[in-house]
């Protein structure tokens, strides 16, 4: 049997313990070497002290320079049969050299979630009115799009985002591949060791701070939210406290500790499940962003209640009941977070629905066949696939030969 080989060009190398991103690339990594690819990963970013030890899996690493003609060298001589883009910047900067360089080799984005539309939302948080057309069709989504129409599949985390890209842009369906969050099942053997809700104690959230989205909820909680909960929750408050985790915090992030307010910036967590599963509640009031949110899924496999705003929520749960309430109003957020963190009833509850979400939704071996089937497809009848689509070919020829001769001009520059 002839290997195969998969290139994965990375905008950052996988930090498991730091991002969701990080924990979905060593998902996406996992599906393919069960089909059986040797897989090289190669990024241009630097690496960190939370950057995840490849080797140890078996995956081969390599640097690359943005901009540089070396690049195609080392493209050229590996020949992968895949091509794994790590968002779509990472496309629009690498994607013209593999075309040139391995043009039979299928191109597929990995989205993370969907920029263009936390950037909208961003946008229409910052001028106080609802989501609307004029905020979707942002810089952004553009780029974005056409990456999408470049690529040969892009793959979606939220069935959310693939019906606004089908509904809003009237992308077809064939370019686009739902492949949420692949997991492990929890088992009762699992559930039944995890702290009970008298075992458990205080509020927490997490989220790495280099994302807008997570630094602008921390705000959230403490300048409207938070004040709400202790409120509702004199006088037993005294001593219940709101745990802040997420790695990369700022300056601007730690001047919110403040112990008399039980508002405490923990910063990193070495180890997300032993701080979720000793938390009672979790609090998720994102304002904007896109894709799943690792943090719920985390709270959900340690057996962790959430309340959530609409956006965090957005593509989680499909039809089943959430693992705690979904709300955007303030008060009514403060009041049901206080109900969900003494009625042992209703916290069991929440906590059995998020069991049932992981298994019935998350499940990695729901998805493993049907993944591994749809690339063969894509491998043996690649050559129809790309004339089908016109838009993706019109793109590649036009816009990419301006990508490429400015980072050419780059290269030369440099010199």
């Amino acid at each position: 049997m002839v290997c195969s080989n998969l290139l994965i060009i990375g905008f950052v190398w996988p930090e498991p313990k730091s991002s969701a991103a990080g924990s979905r690339m060593l998902q996406l990594i996992e599906q393919f070497q069960k089909q059986g690819y040797a897989i090289t990963f190669a990024s241009a970013a630097k690496t960190s002290d939370n950057t995840y030890d490849l080797s140890q899996i078996g995956v081969k690493t390599q640097d690359i320079l943005l901009n540089d003609s070396s690049f195609d060298d080392f493209i050229a001589e590996l020949q992968p049969n895949i091509v794994l883009f790590d968002r779509f910047m990472i496309e629009e900067q690498y994607g013209w050299r593999v075309a040139e360089q391995c043009p039979e080799a299928l191109r597929i984005l990995d989205t993370e979630d969907f920029h263009g539309l936390r950037k909208a939302r961003e946008l229409a948080l910052k001028d106080g009115v609802e989501l609307s057309t004029d905020h979707l069709q942002n810089d952004i989504t553009k780029r974005e799009i056409a990456s999408i129409y470049r690529c040969d599949l892009s793959l979606m985390i939220s069935q959310a985002e693939i019906d606004i890209l089908f509904q809003q842009f009237k992308i077809d369906k064939s370019l686009l591949y739902y492949l949420p969050f692949l997991l492990e099942p929890i088992s009762e053997n699992t559930t039944s060791g995890l702290p009970t809700f008298e075992e458990r104690q205080h509020f927490v959230t997490i989220g790495n701070f280099l994302h807008p989205p997570n630094y602008d909820a921390t705000l959230y909680l403490k300048q409207s939210i938070w004040p709400l909960i202790r409120q509702q929750l004199l006088p037993m408050a005294i001593g219940i406290e709101l745990h802040v985790y997420g790695a990369y915090e700022s300056q601007k992030v730690t001047q919110l500790h403040n112990e008399r307010e039980g508002f405490l910036i923990k910063g990193f967590a070495e180890s997300v499940s032993e701080v979720m599963r000793n938390a009672k509640v979790c609090l998720a009031p994102l304002r904007f962003g896109a894709g799943l949110k690792g943090k719920l899924i985390d709270a959900m496999q340690n057996g962790t209640p959430c309340m959530m705003s609409t956006i965090a929520a957005e593509g989680m749960f499909g039809k089943l009941n959430p693992n705690g309430f979904i709300l955007d109003n303030i008060e009514a957020f403060a009041q049901n977070a206080v109900e969900l963190y003494t009625d042992s009833d209703i916290w069991k509850e929440k906590q059995s629905n998020g069991y049932k979400v992981l298994n019935e939704r998350f499940d990695k071996t729901s998805f493993a066949n049907a993944f591994a089937e749809k690339i063969e497809q894509l491998k043996k009848d690649l050559k129809c696939h790309r004339q089908n689509n016109f838009f993706g070919t019109m793109l590649q020829h036009q816009t990419l030969q301006s990508t490429k001769y400015l980072s050419k001009w780059i290269e030369e520059k440099n010199k």
